[in-house]
């Protein structure tokens, strides 16, 4: 069974603090974040960029904030993360300071805020390429970071990059009711609603219809493709402790996609239980050797 060291992501204090944590933290996420699987000193480093995400994830989604002030905060963590200010973000700090030990480079940080200023702007997706291209700077700097921590090869990150898309993706799916009331935001693709006949308004419905059914199943299945080349990742993997987390990560995925198939993402949230990640974690276990 996979335990997270669920730390509160860390908060700027002072006046000038551009961060704003909502109170989410590791276990609101599906997935394992930093797991005991990690080393220990490596948990460390990750925890750093999941705080700095965490904040800058928190500044975009915040229901009080102007888009502008929304930009000039993300503006701001980078600025602190690049050493061009010294203070104003904890996290930005904090992560500066892991890279400058590590070695990694700053890049897989700054792609997030790529993609964080773009959700800032951007509330709707034309076809599933563009929300790939999104996932590019939302999702896959997210692996590729992990991986370079763990001194990985450079093969290891096409496999990461489709792994890292259909988490996600699933991610949407599982909160497409809520990015559209809460956020005006909807990651399903527009062309796919249009050939169905449906619109977005369509996805704020109590309940899935069968239009909207072959909609979600179309996505799911173009998200299975993802899973499909994700599964290589735990064979390229060197690191035992991290082949085993890649292996357990996969097989949630792959369960996470199976229940949005058979649930409706409109009436209910479908997660993950207990027993889903224990089995995962039973059949991660057979990349120890």
């Amino acid at each position: 069974m996979i335990a997270n060291d669920n730390t509160a992501p860390t908060r700027a204090k002072g006046r000038k603090s551009v961060e704003a944590w909502s109170g989410k933290d590791k276990g609101d996420e599906n997935f394992p974040v930093a797991s005991l699987l990690i080393a220990k000193p490596l948990r460390a480093r990750v925890h750093a960029y999941y705080d700095f995400a965490r904040n800058a994830d928190d500044i975009s989604d915040s229901p009080t904030l102007s888009p502008e002030e929304k930009l000039a905060r993300l503006n701001a963590m980078e600025a602190v993360l690049t050493g061009a200010e010294e203070t104003g973000s904890a996290s930005a700090t904090k992560l500066r300071r892991s890279l400058a030990e590590s070695g990694v480079p700053a890049a897989h940080a700054r792609e997030l805020l790529v993609a964080f200023r773009q959700d800032v702007i951007k509330t709707r997706y034309e076809n599933w390429a563009e929300l790939l291209h999104y996932c590019r700077y939302s999702a896959a700097p997210v692996g590729r970071y992990v991986l370079d921590v763990h001194g990985e090869s450079l093969d290891t990150w096409g496999p990461s990059d489709a792994l890292c898309a259909s988490l996600q993706v699933l991610n949407h799916l599982q909160d497409c009711a809520k990015d559209l009331r809460d956020l005006d935001r909807c990651y399903v693709p527009q062309d796919w609603l249009h050939e169905a006949g449906l619109s977005t308004d369509d996805i704020a419905r109590p309940e899935t219809t069968p239009a909207l059914r072959a909609v979600f199943d179309k996505m799911l299945d173009a998200t299975q493709d993802l899973n499909r080349t994700a599964a290589d990742l735990p064979k390229r993997v060197k690191s035992r402790r991290l082949r085993i987390e890649t292996a357990i990560i996969c097989a949630l995925a792959n369960r996470l996609t199976v229940l949005l198939r058979h649930g409706d993402p409109l009436a209910t949230r479908i997660k993950l239980s207990k027993l889903d990640v224990l089995t995962a974690s039973l059949k991660g276990l057979k990349y120890a050797p």
